[in-house]
């Protein structure tokens, strides 16, 4: 298994629809192996194809809740349903962040249940039924794979902080990356 490089943000693949997942073999099989290492050496709960400058619509995923239950697995071609937006403004329980964007955080209203039907790296179909942040890594993830970063779908508040963050550290051009485990990005 190899950790690969994350691009950041202003990197094209991150900003464009990902293709169809049409060769479920050892390839790919190495490529999920390669996107576990990599998120867990980042470390992060999610990781999109896209983020790794794969145009693939494939993403895993790793959490494990408050209750100790852990829910890990591979999403190929996935097709997401939400539940309607809870009401109100973000606030600090709605923090999330990204690879993509490192060592930031932002709020950020996501769905509290969501529904996930998608291949595993074996072409194989399932569907999982999700809530709070599980829900919310899977919408994270699976916006990656329709070109939307979660700073494209900030408030005005948090849309200012985030211009601020990428300004500062000279990110938004095409061939920026980290690699995690290597690189010392300061939070």
């Amino acid at each position: 298994m190899t950790v690969l490089p994350i691009c950041i943000t202003g990197e094209p693949v991150l900003h464009e629809v990902a293709e169809p997942v049409t060769a479920f073999d050892a390839a790919l099989a190495t490529l999920v192996a390669d996107m576990f290492e990599t998120m867990e050496a980042a470390p992060g709960v999610g990781l999109a194809a896209p983020q790794i400058g794969i145009g693939s619509r494939l993403f895993v995923y790793d959490w494990t809740d408050a209750d100790g239950t852990r829910t890990r697995g591979v999403a190929a071609n996935p097709e997401l349903w939400i539940a309607p937006l809870p009401l109100g403004v973000p606030d600090e329980e709605d923090e999330e962040g990204c690879l993509s964007i490192p060592g930031e955080r932002f709020a950020l209203k996501r769905s509290d249940r969501a529904i996930l039907r998608a291949q595993d790296e074996h072409g194989e179909h399932y569907e999982l039924e999700a809530s709070g942040w599980l829900a919310r890594i899977l919408q994270h993830e699976f916006d990656h794979l329709n070109g939307i970063l979660y700073a494209d779908r900030l408030d005005a508040f948090g849309t200012k902080g985030v211009q601020k963050a990428i300004k500062r550290n000279k990110w938004g051009v095409p061939g920026t990356s980290w690699l995690p485990g290597v690189d010392d990005l300061e939070d």
